[in-house]
Protein backbone atom coordinates (compact mmCIF):
# COMPACT_ATOMS: atom_id res chain seq x y z
CA UNK A 1 0.00 0.00 0.00
CA UNK A 2 2.37 2.03 0.64
CA UNK A 3 4.49 1.87 -3.26
CA UNK A 4 0.27 2.58 -4.14
CA UNK A 5 0.11 6.24 -1.77
CA UNK A 6 4.35 6.83 -3.71
CA UNK A 7 3.55 6.63 -7.07
CA UNK A 8 -0.51 8.18 -6.77
CA UNK A 9 1.65 11.25 -4.79
CA UNK A 10 2.89 12.28 -7.81
CA UNK A 11 0.25 11.68 -10.67
CA UNK A 12 -2.05 13.50 -7.92
CA UNK A 13 -0.05 16.69 -8.33
CA UNK A 14 0.43 16.52 -11.61
CA UNK A 15 -3.29 16.39 -12.24
CA UNK A 16 -3.98 18.66 -9.36
CA UNK A 17 -4.56 21.99 -11.76
CA UNK A 18 -6.19 19.91 -14.15
CA UNK A 19 -8.68 18.86 -11.65
CA UNK A 20 -9.23 22.37 -10.16
CA UNK A 21 -9.82 23.28 -13.68
CA UNK A 22 -12.84 21.36 -13.78
CA UNK A 23 -13.94 21.21 -10.57
CA UNK A 24 -14.49 25.34 -10.79
CA UNK A 25 -15.68 24.84 -14.16
CA UNK A 26 -17.85 22.36 -13.53
CA UNK A 27 -19.31 24.50 -10.49
CA UNK A 28 -19.05 27.94 -11.44
CA UNK A 29 -19.46 27.88 -15.79
CA UNK A 30 -16.71 30.29 -15.84
CA UNK A 31 -14.03 29.87 -18.14
CA UNK A 32 -11.82 32.81 -16.70
CA UNK A 33 -12.21 31.96 -13.56
CA UNK A 34 -11.16 27.98 -13.96
CA UNK A 35 -8.21 28.94 -15.89
CA UNK A 36 -6.83 31.77 -13.53
CA UNK A 37 -7.09 28.81 -10.34
CA UNK A 38 -5.78 26.55 -13.00
CA UNK A 39 -2.79 28.31 -13.60
CA UNK A 40 -1.91 29.92 -10.08
CA UNK A 41 -2.10 26.05 -8.80
CA UNK A 42 0.53 25.38 -11.32
CA UNK A 43 2.83 28.05 -10.46
CA UNK A 44 2.46 27.49 -6.87
CA UNK A 45 3.57 24.30 -7.39
CA UNK A 46 6.61 24.77 -8.78
CA UNK A 47 7.40 27.52 -6.21
CA UNK A 48 6.96 25.38 -3.33
CA UNK A 49 9.58 23.13 -4.74
CA UNK A 50 11.66 25.86 -5.65
CA UNK A 51 11.72 27.48 -1.99
CA UNK A 52 12.11 24.06 -0.32
CA UNK A 53 15.27 23.59 -2.83
CA UNK A 54 13.81 20.78 -4.25
CA UNK A 55 14.18 19.40 -7.81
CA UNK A 56 11.41 20.27 -10.50
CA UNK A 57 11.15 17.46 -12.65
CA UNK A 58 11.34 18.24 -16.22
CA UNK A 59 7.65 17.01 -16.39
CA UNK A 60 6.74 19.47 -14.09
CA UNK A 61 8.41 22.42 -15.95
CA UNK A 62 6.36 21.14 -19.25
CA UNK A 63 3.31 20.95 -17.34
CA UNK A 64 3.28 24.50 -15.77
CA UNK A 65 4.70 26.08 -18.79
CA UNK A 66 2.02 24.85 -21.03
CA UNK A 67 -1.00 25.66 -18.21
CA UNK A 68 0.76 29.21 -18.58
CA UNK A 69 0.52 29.48 -22.30
CA UNK A 70 -2.38 27.18 -23.12
CA UNK A 71 -4.07 29.73 -19.65
CA UNK A 72 -2.86 33.09 -21.55
CA UNK A 73 -3.42 31.95 -24.80
CA UNK A 74 -7.68 31.50 -23.67
CA UNK A 75 -8.00 34.39 -21.70
CA UNK A 76 -6.89 36.56 -24.04
CA UNK A 77 -8.83 34.88 -27.30
CA UNK A 78 -11.94 34.05 -25.28
CA UNK A 79 -12.83 31.69 -27.83
CA UNK A 80 -14.45 28.89 -26.60
CA UNK A 81 -12.96 26.20 -29.54
CA UNK A 82 -9.57 27.43 -28.67
CA UNK A 83 -10.20 26.37 -24.90
CA UNK A 84 -11.57 23.10 -25.91
CA UNK A 85 -8.90 22.00 -28.95
CA UNK A 86 -5.89 23.48 -26.16
CA UNK A 87 -5.53 19.81 -24.37
CA UNK A 88 -4.99 18.55 -27.23
CA UNK A 89 -2.05 20.29 -27.68
CA UNK A 90 -1.35 19.73 -24.11
CA UNK A 91 -1.81 15.80 -24.95
CA UNK A 92 0.26 15.90 -27.53
CA UNK A 93 3.03 17.53 -26.34
CA UNK A 94 2.76 15.44 -22.79
CA UNK A 95 2.52 12.39 -25.54
CA UNK A 96 6.16 13.21 -27.41
CA UNK A 97 7.85 14.29 -23.98
CA UNK A 98 6.53 10.87 -22.44
CA UNK A 99 8.53 8.86 -25.38
CA UNK A 100 11.70 9.64 -23.46
CA UNK A 101 13.13 6.80 -22.10
CA UNK A 102 13.02 6.60 -18.55
CA UNK A 103 10.49 9.20 -17.96
CA UNK A 104 8.52 7.32 -15.36
CA UNK A 105 11.69 6.78 -12.97
CA UNK A 106 10.12 9.86 -11.10
CA UNK A 107 6.82 7.87 -10.77
CA UNK A 108 7.88 4.58 -9.18
CA UNK A 109 9.17 3.55 -5.61
CA UNK A 110 12.62 1.62 -5.18
CA UNK A 111 11.06 -1.32 -5.36
CA UNK A 112 9.57 -1.04 -8.29
CA UNK A 113 13.08 0.40 -9.80
CA UNK A 114 14.87 -2.12 -7.98
CA UNK A 115 12.71 -5.43 -9.25
CA UNK A 116 10.85 -3.81 -12.52
CA UNK A 117 12.45 -1.04 -14.55
CA UNK A 118 11.97 -2.85 -17.86
CA UNK A 119 7.86 -3.02 -17.14
CA UNK A 120 8.33 0.78 -16.02
CA UNK A 121 9.48 1.49 -19.46
CA UNK A 122 7.15 -0.61 -21.41
CA UNK A 123 4.18 1.83 -19.07
CA UNK A 124 6.16 4.86 -20.31
CA UNK A 125 5.56 4.32 -23.85
CA UNK A 126 1.87 3.26 -22.60
CA UNK A 127 0.90 6.21 -20.97
CA UNK A 128 2.59 8.15 -24.17
CA UNK A 129 -0.17 6.50 -26.58
CA UNK A 130 -3.06 7.49 -24.20
CA UNK A 131 -1.89 10.78 -24.14
CA UNK A 132 -1.92 11.01 -28.29
CA UNK A 133 -5.08 8.84 -28.05
CA UNK A 134 -6.27 11.77 -25.60
CA UNK A 135 -5.29 14.24 -28.14
CA UNK A 136 -7.53 13.02 -30.83
CA UNK A 137 -10.61 11.90 -29.12
CA UNK A 138 -10.31 16.07 -27.65
CA UNK A 139 -10.47 17.12 -31.22
CA UNK A 140 -13.61 15.07 -32.19
CA UNK A 141 -15.34 15.67 -28.62
CA UNK A 142 -14.50 19.78 -28.87
CA UNK A 143 -15.41 20.01 -32.82
CA UNK A 144 -18.62 18.16 -31.83
CA UNK A 145 -20.34 18.86 -28.90
CA UNK A 146 -20.86 22.12 -26.72
CA UNK A 147 -18.27 23.68 -24.23
CA UNK A 148 -20.31 22.46 -21.43
CA UNK A 149 -21.01 19.20 -22.42
CA UNK A 150 -17.17 18.57 -23.72
CA UNK A 151 -15.74 19.75 -20.72
CA UNK A 152 -18.00 17.53 -18.97
CA UNK A 153 -16.50 14.16 -21.44
CA UNK A 154 -13.27 15.08 -21.09
CA UNK A 155 -12.77 15.90 -17.95
CA UNK A 156 -14.21 12.40 -16.61
CA UNK A 157 -12.23 10.46 -19.93
CA UNK A 158 -9.36 12.44 -18.82
CA UNK A 159 -9.44 11.26 -14.78
CA UNK A 160 -10.95 8.29 -15.49
CA UNK A 161 -8.25 7.11 -17.90
CA UNK A 162 -5.31 8.51 -16.02
CA UNK A 163 -6.20 6.71 -12.88
CA UNK A 164 -7.45 3.86 -14.51
CA UNK A 165 -4.19 3.21 -16.33
CA UNK A 166 -2.10 4.14 -12.93
CA UNK A 167 -4.21 1.55 -11.02
CA UNK A 168 -3.44 -1.25 -14.14
CA UNK A 169 0.17 -0.26 -13.92
CA UNK A 170 0.24 -0.80 -10.26
CA UNK A 171 -0.85 -3.83 -10.30
CA UNK A 172 0.92 -5.26 -13.26
CA UNK A 173 4.33 -4.10 -11.89
CA UNK A 174 3.49 -5.07 -8.63
CA UNK A 175 2.66 -8.71 -9.44
CA UNK A 176 5.96 -8.95 -11.88
CA UNK A 177 8.25 -7.43 -8.96
CA UNK A 178 6.78 -10.19 -6.70
CA UNK A 179 6.73 -13.34 -9.06
CA UNK A 180 10.48 -11.60 -9.72
CA UNK A 181 11.40 -11.53 -6.03
CA UNK A 182 9.73 -14.66 -5.21
CA UNK A 183 11.88 -16.41 -8.08
CA UNK A 184 15.22 -14.94 -6.79
CA UNK A 185 14.86 -15.55 -3.60
CA UNK A 186 13.45 -19.45 -4.19
CA UNK A 187 17.08 -19.25 -6.37
CA UNK A 188 19.40 -18.38 -3.29
CA UNK A 189 20.18 -21.76 -1.51
CA UNK A 190 21.27 -21.67 1.94
CA UNK A 191 24.95 -21.60 1.96
CA UNK A 192 24.90 -18.78 -0.58
CA UNK A 193 22.69 -16.72 1.74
Amino acid sequence: MKELFYSAKYLAEDMASMILFVVVLEFSHNVPLAVGLGMALGVSQIVWHLVRKEKVDAMQWLSVSLVIIGGAATLLTKNPLFVMLKPSVISAAVGVFMLKRGWMNRYLPPVAQEWTPDIGILFGYIWAGLEFFTAGLNIFIAVTFDPLSWGKIMSVFGIASMVGLFLIQFSIMRVIGERRHARQAGSVTPAAA
